[in-house]
């Protein structure tokens, strides 16, 4: 493919992608995603020649211009649209596939300082919210959406969307995803749930011990109302909490 047939290709995946797009011209003059998409196809090519210090020169005049950081070792596939643009930013292993849309503030980032493959791999026709982070060598897989605000730090299956800190999985292949287990999201909130929930399982124990009595005691009576009130007690925390 020529590099205008690839202009051409890229500026009408912004058409047929944003609703606002109203002509080529305003694509071509008002898009600083689509110019970060372009500046980095160059710096890219200088990377691959080994001329390391042109690429980042020109990936930072890319990131003044655009507002878009891509460092020029990243890989990305046709028909990439940032729209928006301010403030992605784009590691240096990253992988992005064909037809991958993202909004602004996204990061395909790296976590610590280790050596290799250290950012993420986005498949094909992906989705990506403004503001979410995936971090780390982790694959989302065909046909994804990422929603906006997420943290996704593990591998997301195709066709899946996921939201949350850190993400979970909410839609697979169209259909809900209910989470019964607290555990399946790995939060702060989940872990008080769980302790709410073996506080409730150990009360209605004793409770339930104390009810095959036959002749209760004024004392053991009492212990009984107790656990009762704070049984009640943790159940409503524990029905608010799963209706979040």
């Amino acid at each position: 493919m020529s590099l205008f047939e690839r202009i051409r290709e890229d500026i009408r995946s912004v058409l047929d992608r944003d609703p606002a797009a109203r002509s080529w011209l305003e694509v071509l003059l008002c898009y600083p995603g689509l110019w970060a998409v372009w500046i980095h196809r160059v710096s890219h090519v200088l990377w691959k020649a080994h001329l390391r210090l042109p690429a980042r020169f020109l990936s930072q005049v890319g990131r003044f211009l655009t507002g878009v950081d891509i460092h020029p070792g990243a890989l990305l596939g046709r028909r990439l649209f940032i729209d928006h643009a301010t403030g992605v930013v784009i590691g240096e292993t990253a992988i992005v596939g064909d037809d991958v849309t993202i909004y602004q503030g996204v990061t395909l980032g790296g976590t610590g300082k280790g050596h290799g493959k250290r950012h993420p791999t986005v498949c094909d026709r992906v989705f990506i919210g403004n503001n979410a982070n995936i971090l780390g060598n982790v694959t989302v897989g065909e046909n994804s959406r990422v929603g906006a605000g997420s943290v996704v730090l593990t591998d997301v299956p195709p066709n899946s969307t996921v939201v949350g800190v850190p993400a979970h999985i909410v839609y697979r292949n169209g259909e809900r995803v209910l989470i019964t287990d607290p555990h399946d999201i790995k939060d702060p909130l989940s872990d008080a749930l769980i302790a709410l929930s073996a506080r409730v399982e150990d009360l209605e124990r004793q409770l339930g011990a104390q009810e095959h009595r036959a002749v209760p005691f004024a004392a053991e009576e009492a212990e009984r109302t107790a656990y009762r009130a704070e049984l009640d007690h943790l159940r409503e925390y524990v029905s608010m909490g799963e209706g979040i």
